[in-house]
């Protein structure tokens, strides 16, 4: 098979939280899908294959939850044989402000559901990240309520700007790599 780039966009099922802060990693593979198809892949997840100049991209959201994601996208990593330098999981970040992005090799997941489920499946940690900052909740909301919330009536303002940024920082990563991705990217 042709040599593949995986980008997992990490969210949740269903329009119930299709337009929330935890489903920004799907948005930006929405963006960076065109109008190409997602299409139902034996590993329980939806893909859509794209191409970055000379490269392949598996663009993968998962059909289950955030805590699901790791046995679906080990499923497409075995199914395309694609090596952990391959690898991109996109993924909401509260630890960063709206509209702040950070790309990153590595790490531990922060208390992420779906990078542990990922990191936990795949035996390692080694693989990158583009981190899309969703901010934290003001006051005493729970951080569990915040992600499912929809984005701000301000946020909805830049947001396509952002996603935008996501997509480039994934085209941006494959084709120039990590050191100059990150000069780029980073907030």
């Amino acid at each position: 098979m042709a040599n593949r780039w995986l980008v997992v966009g990490l969210g949740n099922p269903g329009p119930a939280y299709e337009k929330t802060r935890h489903n920004i990693g799907q948005l930006v593979l929405n963006l960076l899908s065109t109008n190409q198809k997602f299409s139902s892949h034996k590993s329980r997840m939806e893909i859509s294959e794209v191409k970055c100049a000379s490269e392949n991209l598996v663009l993968a959201k998962s059909l289950g939850y955030m805590n699901e994601y790791g046995t679906p996208t080990r499923g497409i990593v075995d199914f395309y044989k694609i090596p952990m330098d391959q690898i991109i999981v996109i993924h909401d970040e509260l630890d960063l402000p709206f509209n702040n992005l950070r790309i990153k090799l590595g790490g531990g997941d922060n208390g992420h559901n779906g990078l542990k489920s990922i990191t936990s499946s795949l035996g390692s940690s080694d693989y990158f990240r583009i981190r899309m900052g969703i901010g934290r909740p003001i006051g005493e909301q729970d951080p569990a309520d915040f992600v499912l919330k929809p984005f701000s009536k301000e946020e909805k303002l830049s947001l396509n700007e952002f996603l935008s940024r996501g997509a480039d920082a994934i085209k941006s990563l494959v084709l120039n790599g990590l050191d100059k991705s990150q000069t780029n990217f980073n907030d």
